[in-house]
């Protein structure tokens, strides 16, 4: 069976050079003869290892590999020596440009090669991670990121041919793109894989991205935040992930929030949360105070008889919900001070208070 030199390496088959080469070294020190005297199975992985980074860290070998599926002139034969086709033996495939049943029928079912290895694929999503603040979460905001994405190669525009320029017709479909093979009742149809369904030939591997069609830059991305995002939001910028193969979509990229904390509000989904202090007397005999706001200062008005940790709503001044025009509200939490203990009129005060204060409140939260 072919061999899969990527899931050797235990690399994905995107990975740059630079992440080849590491994975190599990592591997080979690990499985190297001489660190494992007598282990011949250390041995025969170490020698898959060298056949692996020989065959992807050189661009014609992996452009071929990575399009064909082997190295070479002629790919490996599919099962043991001897065995069954399934009832094709003998059949000449040699007009639908493939060099084997096994690699016909794989193309057939969309397994190693033929079709899957040109039909369309999407590229893979991206992660991003962003600290933005408060304010910004809750207004919105609109900036510019930079990151290292997979993009259509420059020089062959995502093609991975040097260029489409004076293109032959496939000799093998003869321009349809398409291969037919019909043996008894069954009939099969599906692209052409010596040009993958163009109808016409594969042109020379481009030199800069070794025949991929993408290579790794990096890029400065336009990106807009919306209003209300909080704390482990996630945010799609469709398209800005990793290029598509085969004249595949784009991936999508996902950035994911994180909120600088305020010295003031404290959030709780669209709902913000503030602590106001108040005196003793505004408490007891009822007082208007200011506030702030997102939008400012704004004046509520406490009644007598407020109590420490009292609530009161303002309705309307929270935070934006994300993906609507709505607003959460603001609960503005009362705090009691006390007032400076080391005045004497102020404890001869207190004193006179005492008298007037009524029945211990303690008294009803005791255990009988």
């Amino acid at each position: 069976m072919n061999k899969d030199y990527y899931a050797i390496l235990g690399v994905d088959r995107r990975a740059a050079l630079a992440d080849i080469k590491k994975a190599y070294r990592k591997l080979a020190r690990k499985y190297h003869p001489d660190l494992n005297p007598g282990d011949k199975s250390a041995e025969a992985k170490f020698k898959e290892i060298q056949e692996a980074y020989s065959v992807l860290s050189d661009p014609k070998k992996k452009g071929q590999y990575d399009q064909f599926g082997f190295v070479g002139d002629v790919p490996p034969q599919g099962g043991p020596q001897g065995a069954s086709t399934g009832g094709f033996e003998g059949f000449n495939f040699s007009d639908f440009g493939t060099s084997s049943f096994s690699d016909l029928i794989d193309n057939l079912f969309g397994r190693r090669g033929g079709q899957a290895r040109f039909a369309p694929e999407k590229g893979e999503d991206l992660s991003y991670s962003m600290k933005i603040g408060f304010e910004d979460s809750l207004r919105g905001l609109q900036t510019r990121i930079k990151l290292n994405r997979l993009a259509d190669c420059l020089d062959c525009r995502g093609l991975g041919t040097k260029s489409k320029s004076g293109a032959k017709t496939c000799p093998a479909c003869r321009g349809t793109g398409q291969a037919h093979l019909q043996r008894g009742s069954m009939r099969f149809s599906t692209p052409c894989p010596s040009c993958g369904g163009t109808g016409q030939e594969q042109g020379e591997a481009c030199p800069s991205c070794g025949g991929q069609g993408v290579q790794e830059r990096a890029e400065t991305i336009s990106v807009r935040i919306p209003a209300g995002v909080d704390t482990g939001s996630r945010v799609r910028i469709p398209g800005k992930g990793q290029a598509g193969r085969n004249s595949g979509p784009a991936g999508d990229l996902y950035i994911t929030i994180e909120v600088e904390p305020h010295p003031v509000f404290r959030r709780e989904g669209p709902n913000l949360h503030v602590k106001v202090p108040v005196t003793v007397p505004e408490a007891t005999l009822g007082a208007i105070i200011e506030v702030t706001t997102l939008d400012g200062r704004a004046t509520i008005k406490i009644p007598a008889g407020t109590k420490s940790g009292q609530k009161f709503r303002l309705k309307g001044q929270g935070a934006a919900q994300a993906g609507g025009q709505n607003r959460g509200d603001e609960f503005v939490e009362v705090m009691i001070v006390p007032p400076p203990a080391a005045d004497p009129r102020v404890r001869q005060l207190m004193k006179e208070l005492e008298k007037l204060s009524g029945p211990n409140p303690r008294d009803k939260s005791r255990v009988p």
